[in-house]
């Protein structure tokens, strides 16, 4: 199975990115772009000088549990800047989706409780709403993982998008904003 069969078997389609797409990031965006793959993970990642956006990181199942995440992660912590990364809130129905909190939480991720994303996918045309995790090695406001985001969500995810899906995402300053209100709270705060 190759690396794209690997990650469409696991994310929901609303969540991926057309093959055409990724590939065309690896190679016009090679510069920032990259693939980390091994027989038994996919690590799609953008890395900026200032902070590093997680696109994609599977683990197979036969592997979970055996530190591969964590080794994967610890690379990427070792470039010593911010680590930012989407996550669907936590589906019951879905018991993957807790178990990657709860891993997320373990490696030193939080919680960006300020920051709203709602997006609508062009697979599905659906509206989707996602959490946006961080780890840092410093002080880093929910202000600048929110800019952060922006600029992932303008050079990364909406890339040539009308070329690869027939039509445009929404701008970044409508699918992620600032709320200071928000009342969804910290989706890790009760994880163990």
């Amino acid at each position: 199975m190759n690396w794209y069969e690997k990650l469409s078997k696991y994310f929901p389609v609303e969540e991926m990115k057309a093959k055409e797409h990724m590939e065309a990031l690896l190679k016009e965006r090679s510069d920032i772009y990259r693939k980390d793959e091994g027989e038994h993970h996919v690590l799609m990642y953008v890395e900026f000088d200032d902070f590093i956006f997680i696109d994609y990181l599977f683990v197979s199942a036969a592997s979970r549990g055996q530190g591969l995440g964590h080794k994967l992660l610890g690379k990427l912590k070792e470039r010593n800047k911010p680590i930012i990364l989407e996550v669907e809130p936590v589906d019951y129905a879905d018991s993957d989706s807790e178990k990657r909190l709860r891993f997320y939480k373990r490696e030193g991720f939080q919680h960006a409780k300020t920051i709203g994303y709602r997006r609508r996918s062009l697979a599905t045309n659906e509206i989707n709403q996602m959490e946006i995790l961080y780890w840092s090695p410093s002080e880093e406001s929910e202000e600048t993982i929110l800019e952060n985001m922006k600029r992932t969500y303008e050079m990364i995810h909406t890339y040539k998008d009308k070329e690869w899906y027939g039509s445009s995402y929404s701008p970044s300053h409508k699918v992620l904003t600032i709320d200071k209100d928000r009342e969804d709270g910290d989706i890790l705060a009760d994880l163990k």
